[in-house]
Parts: structure tokens; sequence; C-alpha cells
């Protein structure tokens, strides 16, 4: 059976990578961009070091930097608005997962119209919104090689899922030396994301022979590299190791999809507002713990590229050092539980039959190798309380 593979048109990779934004823009016959950022990038002097480069080029940018984390439909409509307020030809997102997503949604709804909800998965979004140009300032959504994005309904509470062509940047600028300032704690949310993505996509009942070669990639680099960035952000080495390998993650779910993980994570984000990396990694030991036994073979090679495991090692054996590995993962990257997070216990436990439902809505349980009940995502998230 043949795959569908969907790539960004351009992907420019390595230090400085940055810096080609004006290169890449004439490529795409584009040249009057609108930033697509957060505040965090304007101080950190990310956006003032991209524009440089453009007014270089004698191409002039304005800049919209009101994303949110874990973006919404309200922050989504203040930057249609913004994208429709002059003569834009493309959006470049420069950011983390949020302003990446944030870009995708408002290119689509810029040129199309209609409210978010109208592009919620199970619809495949085909039409192409403004050109997106991803420039991610962490490793961990791989969220600028998909055609991917994640918008939560602040009314209802719900994460949207919104998948198809349409949402796919055309150009992905991967620099590493973006990530040299991201704190310890965004480091190992969205490291443990990036593994999450590597592994789902492995284990996928959506794999195919091309998603295996990026996932198993993408653990070769991530495995060794997440405890040494997250002890030391300076580590240009581990750091750049990261950034790529949460790239390769990226095609690899984006070629497979992810799976239940991601699909209870979701509920876990929208309801309490953890991030979506920190509620991946909550989950992440429990689920495959859960899931585990009906991919044996395809886990135990999981834990041989993430390099815990030898080759040809016992595959029964190659699962236990995966699950204690996972463990022993949340433990020094500091992952608190749900409580430890400060959900409230009542909320939480009430809220446990409706996440299960919005999860397995989602469709992302589906391509689990384990396929899971209603009952079974409830005791996974009253086994993750404490």
């Amino acid at each position: 059976m043949s795959a569908t593979i969907i790539l960004p048109r351009i992907l420019q990779v390595g230090r400085n990578a940055c810096e080609a934004v004006a290169s890449v823009m004439n490529q795409l016959g584009c040249s009057r961009p609108l930033i697509i950022t957060d505040t965090m990038m304007v101080q950190l002097g990310y956006v003032t070091r991209v524009q440089a480069v453009l007014e270089k080029a004698g191409l002039r940018s304005s800049v919209f930097a009101d994303t949110v984390p874990e973006p919404t439909v309200s922050s989504i409509d203040a930057g249609v608005v913004a994208a429709r307020a002059d003569d834009f030809d493309c959006l470049l997102a420069l950011g983390g997962g949020s302003p990446i997503d944030s870009a995708k949604a408002i290119a689509i709804l810029a040129r199309h119209g209609g409210a978010m909800r109208d592009y919620k998965f199970p619809r495949n979004v085909g039409e192409a919104g403004l050109p997106v140009i991803a420039i991610p300032t962490t490793a961990g959504t791989g969220s600028e090689m998909t055609r991917f994005t994640i918008i939560t309904d602040d009314t209802v509470d719900e994460k949207m899922l919104c998948v198809g062509m349409g949402f796919l940047p055309v150009a992905a600028l991967v620099d590493y030396t973006l990530s040299l300032s991201a704190p310890p704690r965004i480091t190992a949310d969205t490291g443990i994301d990036a593994l999450t993505h590597a592994i789902e996509a492995y284990v996928s009942r959506k794999a195919n022979a091309y998603s295996d070669s990026q996932a198993l990639a993408a653990m070769r680099l991530l495995g060794p590299n997440l405890r040494r960035v997250f002890h030391d952000g300076r580590d240009e080495p581990a750091r750049e190791a990261m950034m790529m390998g949460a790239t390769l993650a990226g095609a690899a779910f984006s070629a497979a999809s992810v799976a239940l993980v991601h699909g209870m994570s979701r509920p876990i984000g929208a309801h309490f507002h953890v991030p979506h990396g920190l509620s991946n990694a909550m989950l992440l030991p429990s689920v495959t713990e859960f899931s585990i036994a009906s991919a044996a073979e395809r886990y135990a090679e999981c834990a041989r590229a993430m390099g815990i495991a030898a080759p040809g090692e016992n595959v029964l054996i190659a699962n236990r050092k995966l699950l204690q590995e996972l463990r022993d993962l949340n433990t020094e990257l500091q992952v608190p539980t749900p409580a430890g997070f400060g959900i409230k216990k009542d909320a939480y436990f009430a809220k446990l039959e409706l996440m299960a439902e919005q999860a397995m809505a989602s469709g992302s349980p589906g391509n689990n190798p384990r396929i899971p009940t209603i009952g079974e995502m409830i005791s996974i998230y009253q086994s993750i309380w404490h």
C-alpha cells in the first residue's frame, strides 16, 4: 500500500538558517510579509533580527505579536484582522508551536473566511491560504513540517484538530541558534513533545516506510540529547541535534499521524490550560504501558533507536527498558502529575468522561496499536492523577 507524503517546498536547515528568509521569500515570489509571533520573540530580539535581514533586502514587514500559548479562536480572529489590514502576500511564523499553528489558521481564514470550527477535522482542508514560512524557535512541535494545526475553541474548552494540505507551510527555516534561549521547562516540554511524535508515528497504524525512516532518525537524535539540553541550554551540539530531531519527528507524524497520547493530551490542555508538551509527558509512560503489548517489536525498536536497548536486544527486555526510561525521563525533567500541576481534583475527575469522548472524537486514538474504549481512556486519566 502506498503512502502520501506532503512536505514544505523549501527546507533550510542549520546555524543561522533564519537569515535566508529574504532569499526564500524571493524564491517563492513573495515580497510583503506579516510576521506572526509573540511578545517573547520581540523581547528576545528575534523579530528585530529577522526584520533586519528583510530590510537589507529592501523588504518591508509588519508584526502581529499577539499570539497566545495554546492558540484560541479569539487570538486567531485578531490575527485575521491584522492579516487583512494590508496587502500582505505571505506570513512569517516566528516562534514555537503556538505562533506557527496560529499562522497556519490565520492564513486560511484570512483568504477564505468563515469560522475556525468550519475547518475542524474530519474536514480535509485542501485549499491554499496565504503562504506560510515557518521559523521555529523550539525543538518540539515539528509544526513547521506538518499539515495540522490545533486551535482551542475557548467558548467550550475544546482543542480542535484541523487537517489538510492547506495548513502546510510552503517553507521552513530550521535554525537551532533560535532555541538557545529556551528555558529548561520549555526545553523539556517541547523535547518530550518531539519524542512523543517520533514514537507515536513509529507505532501508528498508519506508519509507512517513509515515516518509519524519519521517526527512527528522530529518536536517534532526541533520545541521547534531551537530558543534555535540559541541564545545559547552551550545549550547541545537543541543541542542533534536538532541533533536527524535532523536525524529522514532525515529518514522521505528518506522514503517519499521532495516536493515543495526543488524542488524550489535547482535552487536558483545553480544560486545564496545561501546555501541550507537558500534557503529552504526563501521559506518555502510561499510554505506552497500555499499548506496548500490541506492538511489542515496534516499541522495542524505539528503545534501540533511543540508545537505551542494545541492537538485537530481547523484545521484552527492550520494552521494560523503554517504560523505565520514560518514567525516569519524567522524573529527571521534573514533569508534574495533573495533581502536581495544581489542577483541582474534583474538577479533573468531573471531566474524565467528557475528555475521553473528546479524545475519541479527534480520531487519534484510532491510530493507536491498541485502540481504547472510552472506559479504558478514563482509567488512564485516573492512573496519571498522582
